[in-house]
């Protein structure tokens, strides 16, 4: 089974990639965490959000593959630490890729969260989206810490 973020954004400020490569880099061999981050839409230059969006989607859609989407939008729902635990344990016993689609400043296109089996919300404030990459990587971290008994999760 593999893990992968998938973001709009290539280039990211050194601080993020320390921040995820922390928390890849500690994930079992069994359950690795990639990112795979694309470019923003060129459409986007000339002032077309929209287009942007959708090339964004476009690009999104093909570095996850066949992987279970799971969208991260604003409006999606809440989830605690427990409930992501659940559900990465229930698609570790099926098996099953899962993508973490983060879009662009402008968010994702519909068409991403359309093709999402859910939509994940952070929290209710504004993100950075390249933030959104380490908080990611840090809760899919503790959530497999959390299934396997390791004290970094400590539940109050």
């Amino acid at each position: 089974m593999r893990l992968d973020l998938v973001a709009v954004g290539r280039r990211s400020p050194g601080w993020v990639q320390t921040g995820f490569e922390t928390f890849a880099e500690r994930m079992p061999r069994h359950l690795p965490l990639a990112l795979k981050a694309v470019e923003g839409g060129s459409a986007r230059r000339a002032g077309d959000t929209e287009r942007a969006r959708a090339e964004e989607a476009d690009a999104l859609l093909a570095a996850a593959g066949r992987s279970r989407l799971i969208a991260l939008d604003e409006r999606g729902k809440s989830w605690s630490t427990q409930d992501l635990a659940d559900y990465l344990e229930a698609a570790m016993q099926q098996g099953e890729d899962l993508a973490f689609v983060i879009g662009g400043a402008d968010g994702l296109h519909p068409r991403c969260l359309e093709a999402a089996e859910r939509r994940w919300s952070l929290s209710a404030l504004t993100l950075p989206h390249m933030l959104v990459r380490v908080v990611v990587a840090e809760q899919l971290y503790r959530a497999w810490t959390l299934l396997s008994g390791h004290p970094y999760h400590r539940a109050g």
